[in-house]
């Protein structure tokens, strides 16, 4: 595992205490794990996602990633209906780990409540919780 300083974060993005973050994409939000959380799971082997069509609230688990160490559940970082998952993900889970920002990304929503965005951390926040 790496050092939290060794790790990337962007700046334009939002992240959860479960180690989800978003990005808003015009009347969209891509969502994903960091690299905080694929790094504590090591090699991505397989990625669970729901259906397209199906909404979620708040912190309701939408997936699971799964590595061959454990099993993490994912959360969703605000309230929506899922539009599109990364099919490129069943094919090949391990983008998760290469490429959790661009290519490793899980689903897309559209937003119940998008003011909900702005109750999440940024970047100097998410590294606070994550040097505790």
């Amino acid at each position: 595992m790496k050092e939290i300083n060794e790790l990337n974060f962007p700046e334009n993005l939002k992240y959860t205490e479960g180690h989800e973050w978003i990005k808003r994409d015009g009347e969209t939000f891509t969502v994903g794990i960091s690299d905080y959380a694929q790094d504590q799971l090591g090699e991505v082997v397989f990625v669970e996602m729901p259906e397209t069509g199906e909404t979620f609230a708040r912190s309701d688990e939408f997936g699971t990633v799964e590595s061959v160490k454990a099993v993490s559940e994912i959360y969703m970082p605000i309230s929506g209906e899922v539009v599109e998952i990364n099919q490129g993900l069943e094919d090949a889970p391990e983008l998760v780990n290469t490429s959790c920002y661009k290519e490793g990304w899980i689903i897309k929503i559209k937003p119940e409540d998008p003011a909900e965005y702005e109750t999440l951390m940024d970047r100097s926040a998410y590294l606070d919780t994550l040097k505790g």
